[in-house]
C-alpha cells in the first residue's frame, strides 16, 4: 500500500477517472449492467441516511428505487479531485419527484442538491465503494417547498411526506457505517 501522501502514476488516475465518468454516464442512461460492471461487487454507501447497499442484488433494488422516485435523475458535476485511494467528486444530483421515496409520496416536485460521491479503490484499482454523502433535509426542503399549502390534495402529501420522512429518520443505522477505524497517522 502506497503512503497516503503519495499519489498513484498518471495513468493510474486517468483509468480511475475514466472509470468514474463512465459510472456516471451509465448511471444517467440507466444501463445497470454497465453500472454494476464497474466493481468487482457493487458497494454503495449513503452516509445521510446510514444505509449500505451491498451486492448486486441490493445495488439493483437501491437502482430501481431511485428511479422510480425519480425517473429523470441526473447530475451536473462540479469538481473531481484525486487521492491517493479515491475519486472524489463534486456534483449536482437533480431530479423530478414522480414516485414514492421510501414512505415519502410523490410530491411532483424537483429538487437539485449539491453532494460529494468518494470512489474508493483498492490496491488492485478495484472500485470497492461508492459513498456518498448529502443534506436530507436539503432534498426533503426541496421535493416539499412546491406543494400548495392552501390546496388540500398537496396538504395530504404534505402530511403523507413528513409521516415517511420521520418513519425514515427513525431507522437504525447500518452498523457497518458504525465501527470506524481512526488511520495510522504516526507516519508524518
Amino acid at each position: 500500500m502506497s503512503s497516503r501522501f503519495t499519489l498513484p502514476p498518471e495513468d493510474v488516475l486517468r483509468a480511475r477517472e475514466k472509470l468514474v465518468l463512465d459510472h456516471f454516464h451509465d448511471e444517467v442512461a440507466q444501463d445497470w449492467d454497465a453500472t454494476s460492471s464497474t466493481f468487482p461487487h457493487p458497494h454503495y454507501e449513503l452516509i445521510a441516511p446510514m444505509t449500505v447497499h451491498d451486492g448486486d442484488g441490493e445495488v439493483r433494488d437501491y437502482y430501481r428505487d431511485t428511479r422510480v422516485a425519480f425517473p429523470d435523475q441526473d447530475h451536473e458535476i462540479i469538481a473531481l479531485r484525486h487521492s491517493h485511494d479515491a475519486v472524489i467528486v463534486e456534483f449536482w444530483l437533480l431530479g423530478t419527484h414522480l414516485g414514492p421515496l421510501g414512505k415519502i409520496p410523490p410530491t411532483g416536485s424537483t429538487h437539485r442538491t449539491r453532494m460529494t460521491a468518494y470512489f474508493v479503490f483498492d490496491e488492485h484499482e478495484n472500485l470497492m465503494t461508492e459513498r456518498i454523502y448529502f443534506d436530507q433535509l436539503t432534498v426533503l426542503k426541496q421535493l416539499l417547498g412546491g406543494l400548495d399549502r392552501r390546496n388540500p390534495r398537496d396538504l395530504l402529501t404534505l402530511v403523507r411526506a413528513l409521516t415517511g420522512a420521520v418513519a425514515a429518520a427513525g431507522a437504525e443505522p447500518d452498523p457497518r457505517l458504525l465501527s470506524t477505524t481512526p488511520p495510522n497517522l504516526d507516519d508524518r
